[in-house]
């Protein structure tokens, strides 16, 4: 029956060249932070700090114009989006190699507020295709294409830094961001279904009228969940490195990726969808005792693997809520502060963990992590209990007495 359903969402028209034009748009943006340190440090001869401040800067750049350009396709769609962040984000790449460190630091937090928002932009453009009821598969797909595009992003950008050069790094991402955004003007993704107001007639909708608990909810699970999966990323590679094994860190990032793909794909093949906050707190609480397998890269690996699983479904979930919640009227900026959520528990889950390994040790970067999203998930349960409809029989008793009909 899953699997029924994953072939339907793809027999939809669009589907399939929407997913495949998104993972090739995703695979620069991922190389974009080693990249940028490869280039500070390596061309620039400057330390790690300061490639941390450029990344910062782009970081900080992109959790603040991801709504704002969500804001904006909603009210003149979706092609002026793509191509001013189209242009400006390979007008950046190609340009920033020749930049002094200061103007460099300027330039990326302009980046940053001008990225092209290709997560976003798939996922609006799945909800306007892809009917209610067939989300959770639409949204699987599009996580599993997330992972493989972490997978060869910054592979890729490692690769050919070391092979050519950072600067070659960072203009192949312009490159591949031209490519990416000539792909979507070409194909237009939707971002209002067939029945709903089309976004040149759509009056616009106030934040208060759906930025509520609920949603605000969603955005905290969303950051939580990639807090925790940004720790276990440091934590991994310090670990491995505290025991001479860093040489296999690829790999057991590999298995813990694989591990979140299958999840994906298991999770759309459900009869029915976990809550999010049950998913936060699997994910979290499965993390923490990572630490305990020491630092041999394969039990490290095998500890990875049932964290990673829920990896995918807690994201694919995040953002269906908030596909669900959002007026069409305000997709694009409801799914771009989701975005900003994701990056913003990225930039928080990194130095964290990196605050707990400097003072207790790399094991303790998991439980630092895992405790701080279970925690989350505890604080957002109040909010499902209050949101949650009534069973059966509660609908029932309170439901009025039905009319009376004609013989």
């Amino acid at each position: 029956m899953g699997l029924r359903a994953y072939g339907s969402v793809l027999r939809l028209r669009g589907v399939v060249a929407l997913l495949l034009i998104g993972f090739l748009a995703r695979i620069p943006i991922t190389a974009t932070s080693m990249a940028l340190t490869l280039h500070v440090v390596d061309e620039q001869g400057r330390g790690y700090a300061a490639a941390g401040l450029v990344g910062a800067a782009m970081t900080v750049g992109s959790a603040v114009g991801a709504p704002w350009l969500g804001r904006w396709a909603d009210r003149v769609g979706m092609r002026p989006v793509i191509v001013l962040t189209g242009v400006a984000g390979s007008a950046f790449w190609l340009l920033s190699p020749q930049l002094p460190f200061a103007w460099l630091l300027g330039a990326a937090a302009v980046g940053g507020l001008l990225t092209l928002p290709a997560f976003s932009i798939i996922r609006q453009s799945l909800t306007a295709m892809v009917p209610e009821e067939q989300r959770r598969q639409a949204f699987s797909l599009d996580a599993m294409t997330v992972e493989l595009s972490y997978m060869a992003g910054p592979a890729g950008a490692v690769l050919l830094a070391t092979t050519v050069s950072p600067t070659a790094a960072m203009i192949a991402i312009g490159g591949g961001l031209a490519v990416s955004s000539v792909l979507l003007v070409l194909l237009n993704p939707p971002i209002r279904a067939a029945h709903e107001t089309p976004a040149s007639d759509a009056p616009a909708v106030p934040r208060r009228a759906w930025l509520r608990p609920p949603m605000l909810m969603a955005y905290a699970i969303a950051a939580a969940s990639t807090l925790v999966l940004a720790g276990t990323d440091v934590a991994t590679v310090a670990v491995l490195r505290d025991g001479g094994e860093v040489g296999w860190t690829g790999l057991v990032l590999g298995v813990w990726a694989a591990a979140s793909l299958a999840g994906g794909f298991v999770y759309g093949t459900l009869p029915r969808p976990l809550g999010a906050v049950a998913l936060l707190a699997g994910l979290s609480a499965l993390t923490i005792p990572v630490g305990l397998a020491g630092d041999t890269w394969w039990l490290l690996a095998l500890a990875l693997i049932p964290a990673g699983i829920l990896c995918a479904p807690t994201l694919t979930a995040t953002t269906e809520q908030v596909s669900l919640l959002a007026p069409a009227a305000a997709r694009g900026e409801a799914l771009g502060l989701h975005g900003s959520s994701l990056t913003v528990g990225m930039a928080v889950g990194a130095p964290l963990t990196g605050a707990v390994i400097d003072s207790f040790g790399g094991g303790w970067g998991f439980a630092a992590v895992g405790f701080t999203g279970l925690l989350i998930a505890l604080a957002a349960l109040p909010v499902v209990l209050r949101a949650r409809p009534p069973h059966a029989h509660e609908r029932a008793e309170s439901a009025p007495a039905p009319l009376p009909t004609k013989a």
